[in-house]
C-alpha cells in the first residue's frame, strides 16, 4: 500500500497540503492524513470540507496563527513542575486563539453556526478561559518579564528597591562630584559591579576611599569600589532582590494552579 502511495505521489500531496497550515501542529497532523475506503468517514469528511468552504466564503478566514505546542508544559504540570514566564505565555497565546477563534464562529453576523453541524461540534470542543487568558497576559510582560501588577507584594518590593537604589545613586553621584573625592575619580559615573553599585577609582588613590574593591579594570588603572558609606543600602537591595525572587516564584507557581484548575487544559 506504502508502494502504491509513493507512485501516486501521495507525499507530494501532503506536503502541497501542509503549506497552507498556519501551525506546527497542523502540519504535523496533513503530513500524516491517510486515505479511507470507510464510506461513512469519508462522508463525514467531505461534508466537513464542504461547511468550511461555505463558512469561509462566508465569513473570511479563521483568525488563526502560529500556535505554540503546549503538549510538553501541560506534562510539567502533571509532574507538578512550575512552569516559567514563557511557558505560561505560550498558554495564554493558545486560549487567545482559541477564543478568538470560538467568537469568529459562533458570533459571526455572517453565518448561522447552527447550519453547520459538524463544524459546530469541532468548535464547541475549543476551551476558552478570558479570565486566565486577561490574567495572564497583564501579569507577564515577556518570557523575561514579570509585571508590578502580578501581586501587591512584588509591586512594594519593587518600590522599595527603586527608591534604595536612588538613595545610593544620590550618594554617589554627591560623592564624585565633591571637591573632596573628585581628584581620585577616573569618570564621574556610577555602575554596577557584582550587583553592587560602585565607583571607579584611579589606582593609585585606591586607599584614599573606603570600602570595597569589586572588580578592576583590563588596564589595570581603575578599580570599581564601593563606599562603605552605601553598603547598608546595597545590602538592604540584595536582600529586596532575594525577596523579589522568591514572590515572583510564588506567582507562577499561582499560575500554574490556575492552569491545573483548568482541567479541559490539561485533559
Amino acid at each position: 500500500m506504502k508502494n502504491c502511495y509513493y507512485k501516486l505521489e501521495y507525499d507530494k500531496i501532503l506536503q502541497i497540503l501542509s503549506t497552507y497550515c498556519k501551525t506546527d501542529i497542523g502540519k504535523n497532523i496533513a503530513l500524516n492524513l491517510l486515505p479511507s475506503n470507510n464510506s461513512l468517514e469519508v462522508k463525514h469528511l467531505l461534508k466537513e470540507t464542504s461547511e468550511a468552504l461555505i463558512v469561509t466564503s462566508k465569513a473570511g478566514t479563521p483568525p488563526i496563527c502560529f500556535l505554540p505546542n503546549i503538549d510538553l508544559w501541560i506534562k510539567y504540570l502533571k509532574s507538578n513542575h512550575t512552569l516559567s514566564a514563557k511557558a505560561l505565555l505560550e498558554i495564554g497565546k493558545t486560549l487567545k486563539v482559541s477564543r478568538e477563534l470560538k467568537d469568529f464562529f459562533l458570533n459571526n453576523s455572517n453565518i448561522d453556526a447552527s447550519n453547520f453541524e459538524i463544524l459546530l461540534s469541532n468548535f464547541n470542543l475549543l476551551y476558552t478561559n478570558t479570565q486566565l487568558e486577561n490574567l495572564i497576559f497583564k501579569s507577564i510582560i515577556d518570557e523575561n518579564t514579570i509585571s508590578d501588577d502580578a501581586s501587591s507584594t512584588l509591586s512594594s518590593i519593587r518600590r522599595n528597591k527603586k527608591r534604595l537604589e536612588q538613595d545610593i545613586k544620590d550618594k554617589l553621584n554627591s560623592m564624585l562630584h565633591s571637591s573632596s573625592y573628585s581628584k581620585y575619580i577616573m569618570e564621574p559615573i556610577v555602575t554596577i559591579r557584582n550587583d553592587r553599585y560602585v565607583i571607579p577609582v584611579k589606582i593609585e588613590y585606591k586607599d584614599n576611599i573606603k570600602g570595597f574593591i569589586h572588580d578592576i579594570s583590563s588596564s589595570g588603572s581603575t578599580v570599581f569600589i564601593e563606599p562603605i558609606t552605601v553598603f547598608e543600602l546595597n545590602t538592604k537591595i540584595s536582600n529586596l532582590k532575594i525577596e523579589e525572587n522568591i514572590e515572583i516564584e510564588k506567582i507562577l507557581n499561582l499560575f500554574c494552579l490556575f492552569v491545573k484548575i483548568s482541567k479541559k487544559i490539561l485533559f
